[in-house]
């Protein structure tokens, strides 16, 4: 065994640059290094995803000179790993000393009191920034393979998956770029939804399935050109089996990450008509049979085949949703299931939840709260939902707007008046970064 002091150092190392460097050659120097290398969940709860798995970072640090050990850091919380260590130091940048990672800092210092150990910080590296680094990846773009895993990873890894609808290449950068805070944390939309509702209704075409694959397929490639993030396709019914197989590589060849299509048949209607336009579910039997063939269809074991369930929609009850779940699951071997609602409180979709989780074989659980949109994401999660989507406010917010502006300047005979309500010139060259180069 090493006489050597232990020394203790958390990392991320997801985008490693020298200001890393500098804090593990400051580590070597007092001991054997010891990497607590965070998992993609302990990221994942105050950050993006990180770019690479955890094997991947894993495999790099390993190679780094002067690391003797690596272990996972399940939480940002240092303190479970120190008190199983006991290091005699902890080596950590100075910039922890103020912000969200105060009290972190202070915990380990409390935790290392117990023992006697040290925290060394290292000054911080000038001129290197991972906000910087990381806007560097996006600019680069991503790979079909690297974008259509993201929506695994990311339901293994964050409480709740967020989606917000995209219906054109200036949305999908909304998408990719806002961020805000809530609750101490920086928030980000997770990824993007191709709704039919809001592709139809951008070509100014009913929601009846009427624009074809190619088209939305064509729609999707101009939306991935500026952006990096995973897209959950809304199939609909999925049209015949024979056909849904062939969309289904389509998708995955472009890095669509899932499809969710709905266990109904005939001409498609909107599900939030209810029964008030007249809607046929199909039987479990022919779902799990065209589930079974979109499974059979995928290459990777990546994509997912999501079923929504239309039982609450079309008022046949909650054990008819019930029924289907466990029919998709067990016989269609389905990767996700989307429980439906149109009414204005969550109840129903309450219970149902509640009656999923005690389902032997569960998958992911996803939620459109559209009409019951009172109900704040970190409620869905403790309930055991995955995903949660935003299916067309981003649409619905532009009709909106743009339809008063429209009409402000039919009124004042110029534009002056709507001035307050829309971008001006610099601002809406700036959406797009490269008209600023």
């Amino acid at each position: 065994m090493s006489s050597k002091p232990t020394v203790y150092v958390g990392m991320s190392a997801d985008l490693v640059h020298p200001g890393h460097i500098n804090i593990l050659q400051r580590a070597a120097e007092l001991g054997d290094v010891t990497i607590g290398l965070l998992t993609d969940a302990a990221i994942a709860s105050y950050k993006r995803l990180p770019h690479m798995t955890y094997e991947q970072r894993k495999a790099v640090v390993e190679n780094i000179k002067g690391v003797a050990a690596v272990v996972p850091q399940e939480t940002l919380d240092y303190v479970e790993n120190l008190e199983k260590l006991k290091p005699n130091f902890v080596v950590h940048g100075d910039d922890w000393k103020t912000g969200v990672q105060q009290q972190t800092r202070q915990r380990v210092i409390d935790a290392l009191a117990q023992w006697n150990g040290e925290l060394v910080e290292v000054g911080y590296t000038e001129g290197i920034s991972s906000t910087q680094l990381n806007e560097s990846v996006k600019e680069v773009g991503t790979t079909p393979n690297v974008r259509l895993s993201r929506l695994r990873r990311l339901i293994e890894n964050k409480p709740i998956v967020r989606i917000m609808e995209s219906h054109s290449p200036l949305t999908g950068l909304i998408i990719e770029t806002t961020t805000a805070e809530h609750n101490g944390r920086k928030v980000e939309f997770d990824g993007m939804w191709s709704s039919s509702l809001t592709d139809s209704t951008a070509r100014g075409k009913p929601d009846i399935e009427l624009v074809d694959p190619a088209s939305r397929m064509q729609g999707i490639n101009d939306l991935f050109d500026v952006t990096t993030k995973p897209l959950i396709y809304d199939g609909d019914t999925g049209g015949k089996p024979e056909h849904f197989s062939y969309t289904v590589r389509s998708l995955e060849r472009l890095g669509v990450s899932a499809i969710i299509i709905e266990d109904k048949e005939g001409l498609k209607r909107n599900s939030l008509f209810g029964t008030g336009a007249q809607q046929t579910q199909c039987s479990i039997e022919d779902m799990v049979h065209k589930i079974q063939v979109g499974k059979k269809a995928q290459v990777t074991k990546d994509f997912m085949v999501i079923a929504r369930i239309e039982s609450l929609i079309l008022e046949q009850g909650m054990d008819d949703a019930v029924k289907r779940a466990r029919a998709y699951i067990d016989e269609g071997g389905v990767d996700g299931i989307m429980i439906h609602s149109r009414q204005k409180t969550p109840d129903e979709v309450f219970e149902f939840c509640e009656l999923f989780q005690k389902f032997p074989k569960r998958v992911p659980l996803v939620v459109v709260p559209t009409s019951y949109n009172t109900v704040v994401e970190d409620e869905f999660a403790k309930r055991g939902v995955n995903v949660v989507i935003y299916a067309n406010q981003l649409m619905r917010a532009s009709y909106k707007a743009m339809a008063s502006v429209a009409t402000s300047i039919l009124e004042n005979g110029r534009s002056a008046e709507v001035d307050s309500q829309i971008a001006n010139i610099k601002e809406a060259l700036a959406i797009i970064p490269e008209n600023l180069a």
